[in-house]
């Protein structure tokens, strides 16, 4: 089958190629046609070390597709169920899972490491992106990494489902839980960040400010729901025009940067809530007085995939899109062809596309 394969972190072209095969499907194993895939901010960073993966990879962890081969202990899932694939499966076992925190639990992260489903050269062990490896025509994944879904939702919005528009939406709805009429600062409007705002819109908040230096992104997160955008030069005079200087109720940081975690901290008012979002470098460090930690009574938060719980969340954000209330549509950049990624992949880093989705033949 076909795939993209990265042989070295740091490497500027993946090498496509049509002779990968897979392993065997496992008793709890589920094996899955992939029908799209996103190309997501989180596959360069694992192409470039930034989030740390093992190699030969291949990346993708955004995608949708069908089901074709189920395990012999797979009860849940049968062939051509329609499934959204789940980067981070949960055990349901453990006192994460139990406690309510699935999108923590860590057996299936760390099982990915040693792991792989992927072989070329006959034996030649290569390993998928979170466990998942979506740029490969199929991939084996658990059972649990596999969500069934509404067989009406297009192909492309069930992808975006997978990755961006949960952790965005999930942020606002589950990690925030942001408050009707209240005032929303997104810093960064790629795909997670509209998603975010899609969050904050169906939550019913009165002001979300959009804040991204490419005033190429400002349509499309006002037309997804913000109700103003401006770069970071003119957010100071945001802030003192939409809150009388006070800050906002919920600064949401969706770059993966110390710095732009330092000014969604200072964007948000006293007593309000800052919610990272974005994925940062192990050695890129935040600092925040403790001074100001205490006597501001402002909330730290991390959103770890929209703190969702998927086999709720997927169908949940797939009825949201039914009715008209997420705007998957207009977060599509382009649909592109498996051959095509190495374009994708230059065009996502020069910051101008959003979602470009690959959709399999």
């Amino acid at each position: 089958m076909r795939a993209a394969i990265l042989h070295a972190v740091g490497d500027d072209k993946l090498d496509l190629r049509d002779d990968v095969t897979l392993a065997p499907v496992g008793p709890a194993d589920v094996r899955v046609r992939i029908r799209a895939t996103g190309v997501c901010h989180s596959d360069l960073s694992a192409m470039s070390g930034v989030l740390p993966q093992p190699v030969p990879l291949i990346p993708g962890h955004e995608g949708a597709g069908e089901v074709v081969e189920v395990g012999e202990h797979v009860t849940s899932l049968q062939p051509g169920d329609h499934v959204i694939i789940n980067w981070r499966p949960s055990c349901q076992e453990c006192a994460l899972c139990l406690g309510g925190q699935p999108y923590l639990c860590m057996k299936y992260v760390i099982e990915s490491f040693s792991k792989g489903n992927f072989r070329i050269g006959g034996d030649s062990t290569v390993f998928g992106m979170a466990g998942c490896g979506t740029w490969a025509e199929e991939c084996v994944v658990p059972w649990q990494g596999a969500i069934k879904i509404d067989p009406e939702v297009p192909w492309e919005a069930a992808a975006l489902i997978g990755c961006g528009i949960t952790t965005g939406v999930g942020a606002a709805l589950n990690t925030a839980k942001v408050r009707p009429g209240s005032t929303v600062a997104v810093i960064g409007c790629g795909g997670v960040g509209l998603s975010v705002i899609q969050g904050a819109r169906v939550s019913g908040a009165r002001v979300i400010l959009a804040v991204d230096p490419l005033t190429s992104k400002h349509e499309l997160a006002r037309k997804v729901g913000a109700t103003h955008a401006v770069t970071p030069d003119d957010l100071p005079g945001a802030l003192a025009e939409l809150t009388g200087g006070n800050g906002f109720d919920y600064g949401f940081e969706v770059v993966g940067k110390s710095a732009t975690i330092t000014s969604a901290w200072q964007t948000t008012r006293a007593g309000g809530d800052v919610i990272v979002v974005g994925a940062g470098a192990m050695d890129d460090m935040v600092q925040i007085s403790a001074f100001s930690l205490l006597f501001e009574g402002k909330n730290l938060l991390s959103s770890m995939y929209g703190e969702a719980d998927v086999r709720h969340d997927f169908p949940y954000f797939a009825a949201l899109y039914k009715a008209g209330q997420l705007d998957l549509e207009s977060m599509i950049s382009a649909r592109i062809k498996l051959a095509d990624l190495n374009d994708a992949v230059a065009a996502l880093k020069g910051g101008e596309v959003l979602r470009q989705i690959v959709v399999m033949d």
